[in-house]
């Protein structure tokens, strides 16, 4: 991109002036460094905003201590208490911690031996930071390094069973929490007989800081209830720019440089402007970040190399098994006039914007801070984390995109494990002597609840045993039972058909114990899964809803509703779900394989060979085929990808996740309309463009799973170069070539038939064909996946050389009546006979039928 469409604020261009006199290009960088600083020391100022709670306190030390403009507190000094056994304040030598960052703040240490904690009054309830600072060093007999201890919140476990992980170097964790009691009490309770904290900061921030929703990356939804999510900031990045402490920051934050998490910097050049300008009413405003963070960039600079459409990531280390909200934040100091600035961003695989134009974004003006926050889920996220910035392939824009600063926030579990180690009161006696009254007075409403339910009883037993509670959910009715000896209750339908159970929610509880953060299988938009084990030892996956999500709520509705009447062996099964206390949770078989994109990459699962993958996309499609066929209207899935196909024991294929699922069209109608719903690499880009959804909308997803399956990659993937970072676009460039073996998985590359990947090609060809029109039903793709499988099976002499990607009009009886097998199971299901020999057949039915078409003799 050519120079002029740099632009630097006065002081900037100054600067640059003086150093080109001189001619020495590090003295340029430097004093452009030097003008930023000054530039947002200038913002600190003019940014004011004053916590109503700022408590900094250097731990173990007997005297304040000063860092720059800020003071922290001697320990023990009030108003903040400290509850603990044993008084021991350490310390160490100025040498020791001299290189650290904030070196006096670990000089210094409380240590704990007994479960001790820090009593914070709250004058402001809402969103605070809370960091805390660790440094282990010898102190007498106390060997810090060798601590390990949990620290907690009343609401929030932060660290559990916590070590230093380097002994050499400082560590500083912060938290992001929206607190709603009068006080915060930060609990320390040792795991090996010591604890220890250098030193804490509880701070007010603005209300808005978080907003309550953002979109998810991968399923393409909104996550709601960010605004009490409890937060902990893993990255905080000025891209392109100098670090910044907490000095220069408009809420004390500190950001570091980009440079060590650059993938590729050689195609990258940091850039700098002058002022930054903030919209009202919107965008971005310098307590979100500071004005140094929007005035400093890394570019993508397609100059620098022979593939102009190339993307610059970065890479971190990150937590699997979380999910994370990241913020974006972009500022155009590159571009000399408006709408010349075009890219993509993406989080992982997946797109987080894209073709975002930054002067809509700003209301047509150049230099304007904004933000993009969203929701990696934690079902996509690994130990590893990229973000990258690629060019748009909108016509005539040009190989180019910028990143001013970046933040990685690790959403954080909750409650479940929290505890508080109770802070002792100035005035103990008047404690005891409301704690009595308060204890007589419960003990006291304790003996009348006893007496009265007694009575409650008696009568209740001169009645009926039981008493039924209806619940209605759109036409269906829960009859909740009051025995004591129940799990729930049981979802039914007119007059017929055990359709569902409705769990009490204390059995979930107990099924998942208490909700443990460590059984948590995957997230999602709808909520958490957990594993659950119920009292007969029947292994369950356990949805847990997100209350304040509409969305949730949706799918909760839509669950119930199809799983509910729909019942097929490649379909997950709904065993029940739980609505008390405001909850939206559903129960389903437990699929012990877990998803089948876990068995393609990204995981230590097994590989799969080439006919176990045959047989895993042929039970797939025979689910969506039942979906799209075997009631009166169509069932449109949606959200069809390789992560909602899941795997039980024997690798038997089941889709799953009906959340987004939408009824067809009538007779008299070809589409319904509606909003674009799905996930990126898998949307049906004529449904993207139209609004209009088919049944050949899930057509093209599954086609992309194929290509899944095929190829073993992420459907996006914006680290590789710009051609291939579609899978679906690189994969039909390869297949109408003729060339489809040149990217085949090479851990089955040598196994597959060559008229078995012929025609498993030319499958896929015609799922991801541009227009619904030209594409295949289920059916078809299920007998173009039967007839591949009997290619890799049979030898090539027995096999004829049927056009599979054409149906054969007259079928024999067996093969018509396979729909009539699949609609008696379900009818048999509502009556509540067993249903799976009628599956079983079904498959067998089609399996034999097919075998018999595909010989000559059998035709």
């Amino acid at each position: 991109m050519p120079a002029a469409r740099r632009s630097g604020g006065r002081l900037t261009e100054e600067v640059n002036m003086m150093v080109a006199l001189s001619g020495r290009k590090r003295r340029l960088q430097a004093a452009t460094m030097v003008a930023l600083c000054f530039l947002s020391s200038i913002c600190v100022s003019t940014a004011q905003f004053k916590p109503a709670d700022n408590y900094l306190v250097d731990c173990g030390s007997s005297k304040s201590t000063t860092l720059g403009t800020r003071t922290f507190a001697a320990d023990g000094a009030a108003p903040v208490k400290v509850d603990t056994s044993l008084e021991i304040l350490a310390g160490t030598s100025a040498n020791g911690v001299a290189s650290f960052d904030n070196s006096a703040l670990y000089q210094t240490a409380r240590i704990f031996t007994s479960p001790s904690s820090y009593t914070f009054p709250i004058q402001k309830q809402g969103r605070h930071f809370v960091r805390l600072y660790f440094f282990a060093f010898a102190y007498q007999s106390y060997d810090l390094s060798t601590a390990k201890f949990t620290v907690s919140t009343q609401e929030m476990l932060l660290l559990s069973d916590f070590q230093q992980p380097d002994k050499t170097a400082p560590l500083f964790k912060e938290y992001s929490l929206n607190i709603t009691q009068d006080k915060l009490i930060i609990s320390f309770k040792p795991s090996n007989g010591i604890a220890f904290i250098n030193a804490i900061e509880v701070v007010s921030v603005p209300d808005d800081l978080i907003g309550d929703s953002a979109p998810m990356v991968n399923p393409m939804q909104q996550y709601s209830g960010l605004s009490t999510q409890p937060l902990e900031t893993v990255y905080r990045v000025n891209m392109g720019g100098p670090k910044v402490t907490a000095d220069n920051d408009t809420l004390s934050r500190t950001w570091v440089t980009d440079k060590k998490y650059l993938v590729n910097p050689s195609v990258t050049r940091e850039v700098n402007g002058g002022k930054v300008n903030y919209m009202k009413g919107g965008g971005s405003t310098p307590l979100i970040a500071p004005d140094i963070v929007y005035s400093t960039a890394t570019e993508l600079a397609a100059s620098n190399t022979t593939n102009a459409l190339f993307n610059m990531t970065w890479q971190f280390d990150v937590d699997s098994g979380f999910s994370y909200l990241i913020r974006f934040h972009f500022c155009d100091i590159v571009s000399k006039a408006l709408n010349q600035l075009y890219f993509n961003a993406y989080v992982g695989s997946f797109y987080a914007q894209h073709d975002i134009d930054l002067s809509i974004q700003s209301m047509n003006q150049l230099a304007t801070a904004i933000y993009l926050d969203v929701v990696l889920s934690s079902n996509d996220a690994s130990n590893k984390l990229s973000i990258s910035i690629g060019p748009s392939t909108l016509n005539n824009a040009l190989p180019d995109g910028i990143l001013n600063g970046l933040e990685v926030m690790k959403m954080s579990s909750g409650s479940g494990s929290a505890f508080t180690v109770g802070s002792s009161g100035s005035n103990k006696n008047l404690g005891v002597i409301i704690g009595s009254v308060l204890g007589a007075v419960g003990i006291l409403i304790i003996v009348l609840v006893i007496v009265l339910l007694c009575r409650k009883k008696k009568t209740l037993e001169k009645q009926h045993s039981k008493t039924w509670m209806p619940f209605s959910i759109n036409g269906l009715t829960s009859l909740s039972t009051g025995s004591r000896t129940s799990y729930g209750t049981t979802l039914t339908s007119g007059l017929n058909g055990s359709y569902g159970y409705r769990f009490a929610f204390s059995v979930l509880q107990e099924a998942t114990n208490n909700f443990d953060e460590n059984w948590v299988i995957g997230v999602g938009g709808f909520g958490k899964v957990y594993k659950g084990v119920l009292r007969d030892d029947t292994k369950v996956a356990v949805k847990r809803g997100n209350p304040k999500s509409q969305q949730g709520l949706n799918e909760f509705r839509t669950e119930i509703e199809l799983l509910s009447r729909l019942r097929h062996r490649h379909l997950v099964s709904l065993i029940g779900y739980c609505d008390e206390r405001n909850e939206m949770i559903l129960v389903y078989e437990y699929m012990e394989k877990g998803t089948l994109k876990s068995h393609l990459y990204g995981s230590d699962n097994p590989s799969l060979n080439w006919k176990q993958r045959l047989e895993i996309c042929i039970g797939a499609a025979r689910g969506l085929h039942y979906l799209h066929t075997g009631s009166a209207k169509a069932i449109i899935h949606r959200d069809v990808k390789s992560a909602n196909i899941l795997l039980d024991e024997n690798l038997l294929a089941k889709v799953a996740d009906f959340g987004l699922s939408k009824t067809g069209p009538e007779l008299d109608q070809t589409h319904v309309s509606t909003a674009v719903k799905g996930s990126f690499g898998y949307l049906d880009p004529e449904y993207f463009r139209r609004q209009q959804l088919t049944e050949k909308s899930d057509v093209y997803s599954f086609g992309v799973v194929l290509l899944e399956v095929l190829c073993a990659r992420p459907v996006i993937d914006p680290t590789l170069p710009r051609e291939m970072v579609n899978l679906a676009e690189w994969g039909m460039k390869w297949q109408k070539r003729g060339e489809l073996h040149q990217i085949v998985d090479q851990r089955v590359s040598g196994s597959i038939r060559p008229d078995s990947l012929r025609k498993f090609g030319e499958t896929v060809e015609k799922c991801l064909a541009d227009y619904g029109v030209e594409r295949p039903s289920m059916g078809d793709v299920l007998w173009n996946l039967e007839y591949v499988l009997q290619l890799q099976d049979a030898d090539s002499s027995t096999v004829s050389d049927v056009n599979s990607m054409n149906r054969i009009v007259e079928l024999p009886s067996q093969v018509q009546n396979i729909g009539a097998l699949e609609s008696i199971s379900v009818t048999m299901a509502e009556a509540g006979a067993s249903h799976e020999p009628d599956h079983d057949l079904s498959d067998v039915s089609m399996s034999r039928v097919f075998s018999q078409l595909i010989k000559a003799e059998g035709r």
